[in-house]
């Protein structure tokens, strides 16, 4: 395993390989550059980079028009600003329209930190998935980054890419690709299904570390794609294990939980336990004081897992 690294990290140092590789992307930031790394981006290719000031709206049309003159257009800034601010802009401009615009915030979730709760976006993943035309990816860490950043810049279409501002444990080796619409099993298992997102996973794996020891098998999958949902590899697992907890670093209303609820309902009805954050804002704390606070750490998600498995037929 390497050393902790941010997911946001990716974004600039993707966006330059991309370009030496002939691609042709664009960064559009909103005055946030050093805190989204697309400010190493401008420095390589600074005659692609713009900086439109404290102006989401006009960074995602900015984006847009760069889209429709042939160019495949990343954004910044962070997740609360790239999503609420300038959502209108997102829904009736890039998606009703279907452009090649990427949207790459850093900064999502609760490990923001001391920022926060208006700084701490919990909602960014229900809304994007609720637009037709976007895909949502939430990479588990920086080489999973990496590779879903490559991705939404090869294939057409809006992207919504979730990207952290804290440090993160490797999941992946360099040999890792990312598969567009995968539920990847990065744990096998028989009694309960983990199924997670983002730095989740790594807080999944570290649950099923605490379950092994009472005889639990528990499956870690990582759900990095959102949308497309991978619900058929879901409800495969939650058919193998009779039972699942969902762990997101985001409401439980609208994204990863309620996307497997929808899932599992449609397609293998089980027990079915939500680790997230329960319908409030966030809050100022270090990030792992924060992943304690709201329920997120291992601990939770093991607890989670005990309980759904006393409903378990």
């Amino acid at each position: 395993m390497s050393t902790k690294r941010a997911t946001r990290e990716a974004l600039g140092e993707t966006l330059i390989e991309l370009a030496a590789e002939g691609i042709d992307v664009v960064a559009v930031d909103a005055d946030l550059s050093g805190s989204t790394t697309t400010a190493k981006f401008a420095a390589a290719y600074p005659e692609r980079f713009f900086n439109v000031g404290i102006a989401e709206q006009n960074m995602i049309g900015t984006a847009a028009g760069l889209a429709v003159a042939g160019k495949i257009a990343f954004t910044g800034s962070f997740a609360v600003f790239a999503t609420g601010r300038a959502y209108d802009q997102v829904r009736n401009t890039v998606c009703y329209s279907d452009l090649d615009v990427k949207l790459a915030p850093t900064h999502s979730g609760i490990t923001v930190g001391p920022d926060g709760g208006s700084h701490q976006m919990l909602e960014d993943i229900a809304l994007m998935r609720v637009l037709p035309g976007m895909r949502v990816l939430v990479p588990a860490d920086y080489v999973a980054a990496k590779a879903a950043l490559r991705v939404a810049a090869t294939t057409p279409g809006p992207f919504y890419v979730r990207l952290g501002r804290v440090a993160a444990p490797a999941i992946y080796g360099d040999d890792y690709r990312f598969e567009l619409g995968e539920a990847r099993v990065v744990r096998e298992g028989a009694h309960v299904t983990l199924a997670a997102c983002g730095v989740m996973v790594e807080a999944a794996l570290a649950a099923a570390d605490a379950l092994e020891l009472e005889g639990i098998h528990a499956e870690v999958l990582d759900v990095s794609t959102i949308k497309p949902f991978p619900a058929e590899a879901v409800a495969a697992s939650a058919r193998k294990t009779g039972a699942v907890v969902t762990c997101e670093e985001h409401s439980i209303i609208g994204g990863l939980g309620s996307a497997v609820a929808e899932a599992l309902g449609e397609l293998a009805p089980v027990p079915l336990a939500r680790v997230g954050v329960r319908d409030v804002f966030g809050t100022s704390g270090e990030p792992a004081e924060l992943m304690e606070h709201f329920g997120l750490s291992a601990a939770h998600i093991a607890d989670a897992a005990r309980g759904v498995l006393k409903k378990r037929p």
